[in-house]
């Protein structure tokens, strides 16, 4: 069937532009529907519409025109020119609005030659309740007035066995077939116990049953055997308990058989035995001593390790291995106490003001001070590393403070040794971890926090180019008097620069567009449409391309509302400095030919324009 002035299509979820096939007077004329909602978010352009954004998956897109029909768009005059653009438009009205009615009655329910209504496969909605016998029924009336509560749910319990029904159905011979044997099965069914415990060790009996059938019979040898006035099975069942504890621990009895010298391991019976005895203790020390080239898995605090890759001694702290020695690890321990009256023995956490540390030290390797005052060691007694006791008691809140240090010796460092992390530059490093590029330098940071590779300074190029800087106006479009009214200036001549993009807003009933013939469709010309976006019914965009002529603006319903508007080579407005980047990029022949000048000099210069348009320079 034939459609004039519609199409439809289905969405995608990705695809914005669609084409039409259909002519219209106006691109005002065309209306966008997505799943029969009306949407103005859409643009027209010759055959094709843009969404704004693109219709979802499965939403049915119709495009129609609407020729309008509440007035005419060309309305003759006594005395008028009588131009074929207003005679084609008026007829075109009138063949549009027709094409649309054609449409309209092709969709409608029609009665087929052979004298029925055909709904074309579509839905057909809203329909009342039927109230003579050959009414049509809708879906609500069939499911909550003709059927019952009842009838729903024997259908619904029909459909949720429609399984079962089909399997009975289609197992009706078998079902026959069991009918005619009930009185075998009713006697099977009196015994199903003793058929149950069959069936159960049916396994058992199968085996049985092979066994007796041997020539022989491992179940006729146990008979026979069970038959004998002395039973070797009897026997071996009275000491069964023993039999189930050798059974138990076969492994080791089967390890046990392989040990060559096990005569030895009877011997030393005894100190096995004060082994066995002390294995909670045997197991501390494995636990606690380790000998390996690797660093032992998942220790514990106080662990022991001779690193045989090292030959050294190590002890684990909490957090890592480090070398057996001093208790305070060759490190300052500080410990702060505050006396009561008389006080001689500090030991201990100490003040919170040295962490609460506990005090330990090597014996020799301390100090101690009372009230800020160095004690000589003939003052106290610090031997036993874990207390220090003074010759005379302190007074009431004298500060005690110890100092302690660990023994440890430091070895000369090759530089080579060092062979990981980074050298900071507080010690004499650069921080930097690898090196720069060929030609670069090594310079302080902007932030004076740290050093940083940069570009030695060179021989610099730098072009000057004057260019025009293109930007985006708007323009406002009013109708005073039959006449096109921009920026408050009725039928004013426009200038629109090669590269701007102009914005014109305009009132709907006056379609702003534009022509290369003055009065545009009016004068026998056609709409210029190169780089013209047509937004809205009320909004029009055109970017102004190289070469652009001489344009005329018009209002596509009425005649002699426009104007000119003219194309012009801007001059330029805006400075482009291009520089050789330190030697890194090349300037062409070309490039330095449009230069409107040239300054040579070192790298790092930054320019600029200030407000008075002054070429400004920095470094």
């Amino acid at each position: 069937m034939t459609q004039f002035a519609f199409q439809t299509y289905t969405g995608n979820g990705s695809t914005t532009q669609y084409s039409i096939s259909f002519t219209y007077i106006d691109s005002t004329h065309v209306a966008c529907f997505l799943d029969g909602v009306s949407t103005s978010a859409f643009s027209v352009s010759g055959a094709t519409v843009t969404f704004n954004s693109a219709p979802a998956n499965g939403v049915v897109i119709r495009i129609e025109r609407q020729t309008p029909l509440t007035a005419r768009l060309v309305d003759f005059q006594d005395g008028s020119v009588l131009t074929e653009a207003d005679l084609d438009m008026s007829a075109n009205q009138n063949f549009f609005a027709v094409q649309e009615f054609s449409d309209d009655a092709s969709n409608y329910m029609q009665l087929g030659t052979d004298n029925k209504y055909s709904a074309n496969s579509k839905v057909i909605k809203s329909v009342a309740n039927p109230v003579d016998n050959n009414d049509a029924v809708n879906k609500t009336y069939l499911e909550n007035t003709w059927l019952s509560t009842a009838n729903k749910t024997a259908l619904t319990t029909l459909q949720s066995n429609i399984t079962a029904i089909t399997s009975v159905n289609s197992n009706s011979s078998n079902i026959n077939s069991v009918n005619s044997n009930a009185t075998n099965i009713n006697l099977v069914a009196g015994s199903i116990g003793s058929v149950n415990t069959v069936a159960t060790d049916i396994a058992k009996v199968i085996a049985v049953a092979n066994d007796l059938a041997e020539a022989v019979s491992e179940v006729e040898t146990v008979a026979n055997d069970l038959n004998e006035s002395t039973s070797e099975i009897d026997t071996v069942a009275g000491a069964i308990t023993n039999v189930d504890l050798v059974g138990g621990s076969i492994a080791s009895v089967n390890t046990l058989a392989g040990v060559s010298n096990l005569q030895n391991l009877a011997n030393a019976h005894s100190q096995i035995v004060t082994v066995g005895n002390n294995i909670p203790a045997v197991q501390s020390f494995g636990n606690t001593y380790k000998i390996s080239a690797n660093a032992p898995s998942n220790p514990i605090e106080g662990t022991l390790w001779f690193d045989t890759t090292a030959d050294t001694m190590k002890v684990y702290n909490g957090s890592s291995f480090a070398n057996a020695g001093s208790s305070v690890n060759g490190t300052s321990m500080r410990a702060k106490y505050i006396a009561t009256a008389g006080q001689t023995t500090f030991s201990g956490a100490s003040h919170s003001d040295t962490g609460n540390n506990v005090l330990a030290y090597d014996s020799g390797y301390i100090d101690v001070f009372k009230n800020g005052v160095h004690l000589d060691p003939s003052d106290f007694t610090a031997t036993n590393g874990t207390s220090v006791v003074l010759d005379t008691g302190a007074s009431l809140n004298d500060e005690i403070f110890i100092l302690a240090f660990g023994t440890f010796n430091v070895a000369s460092i090759s530089a080579s040794n060092i062979t990981t992390g980074t050298l900071a530059t507080a010690r004499g490093g650069t921080g930097l971890s690898s090196l720069g590029t060929a030609g670069q330098v090594l310079k302080v940071n902007a932030g004076a926090t740290a050093l940083e590779y940069g570009q030695a300074s060179s021989s610099e190029v730098y072009g000057f180019e004057n260019y025009f800087n293109p930007s985006t106006l708007v323009k406002t479009v009013t109708a005073v008097g039959g006449k096109f009214v921009i920026d408050g200036v009725s039928q004013d001549t426009l200038d629109l620069y090669e590269g701007n993009t102009y914005v014109f807003n305009y009132p709907s009933g006056h379609p702003f567009k534009f022509s290369t013939t003055s009065d545009g469709t009016h004068g026998g010309g056609s709409e210029y449409t190169t780089g013209v976006t047509h937004n809205s019914s009320t909004q029009v965009t055109i970017v102004v391309a190289s070469g652009t002529p001489t344009l005329y603006y018009y209002c596509s319903s009425h005649s002699a509302m426009g104007g000119q508007a003219n194309t012009p080579i801007p001059a330029d407005n805006s400075l482009r400095i291009i520089t050789t980047n330190q030697g890194q990029d090349d300037i062409t022949e070309s490039q330095y030919a449009n230069f409107g000048d040239v300054l040579f000099s070192a790298s790092g210069f930054v320019f600029s324009i200030n407000t008075n348009g002054n070429l400004i320079s920095t470094i």
